[in-house]
């Protein structure tokens, strides 16, 4: 049987969390009393991995989902593999549906992110938002690896916040929300935590630093935004690259 969280519940749960500091006792608490209608939402990046590390510590059954655009790096779901391995979890795998994507290639071609910012946005919807939004239909509490200091406009991000899915209200969770790159790194390298191989620097020194679909992700010089290589091509019409978002976090 289906079971959603209700309202007053989930304000008292907003207002406990909101209590907590420590990230790795947040996570306790999420998955000791909502089992798997919590779930750590990841695309393998380093705050996710840090989650995931601090969830298997707990010593309790998680949850771990990631939205598989169908268009990811070969690397990526080979990490998604070690991780699987490493952590002795499943990563549920959520895919966009096929009808959605024939319509939109049928309709405007298989690159139509080269298009406009509009028919990127569009692909992503498809590929990212949509499948998003089913999966939050089993859930109460999605976890999030959003951080203040990824771009300009994260900055305004809450560490809890309620949105809503298509049936019911859901408490959106971003533990490590105040934490800066290098306190990531620090704690990914003190604890020996996978990383997916994208993250280490050519011999240029060029990195990825943000990770989406293979085509529309790019590696970005030292001194870049965050975010500037993604969609990279928009770059110069953007006045700040720091804000491009695929929607994900704004439109659910």
């Amino acid at each position: 049987m289906t079971f959603h969280i209700q309202s007053a519940s989930l304000m008292q749960l907003k207002h406990k969390i909101s209590l907590i500091e420590n990230p790795q006792d947040i996570l306790f608490c999420l998955f000791k009393h909502y089992n798997d209608r919590a779930a750590i939402v990841t695309s393998g990046q380093l705050s996710g991995m840090v989650q995931i590390h601090l969830a298997a510590e707990s010593q309790l059954p998680f949850r771990v989902c990631t939205i598989d655009t169908l268009r990811l790096f070969p690397e990526t779901y080979k990490f998604f593999d070690q991780v699987e391995d490493r952590y002795g979890i499943e990563i549920e795998r959520i895919q966009p549906d096929p009808n959605d994507i024939d319509n939109m290639v049928s309709e405007h071609g298989e690159y139509l992110f080269f298009d406009s910012r509009t028919k990127q946005q569009f692909c992503c919807d498809v590929r990212k938002v949509r499948p998003m939004r089913k999966l939050l239909e089993s859930l109460d509490v999605w976890i999030t690896g959003t951080r203040r200091d990824q771009s300009e406009s994260r900055q305004k991000f809450q560490k809890i916040e309620v949105v809503s899915s298509e049936t019911h209200p859901i408490l959106k969770v971003s533990p490590l929300i105040d934490w800066s790159t290098e306190e990531v790194w620090s704690y990914v390298k003190k604890h020996d935590i996978p990383v997916n191989p994208l993250f280490q620097p050519d011999a240029n020194g060029h990195y990825f630093d943000s990770l989406g679909c293979m085509t529309c992700t790019t590696r970005i010089r030292p001194g870049e935004a965050k975010r500037a290589g993604r969609w990279r091509w928009q770059n110069a019409t953007d006045t700040e690259a720091d804000t491009k978002e695929c929607g994900l976090h704004y439109s659910i």
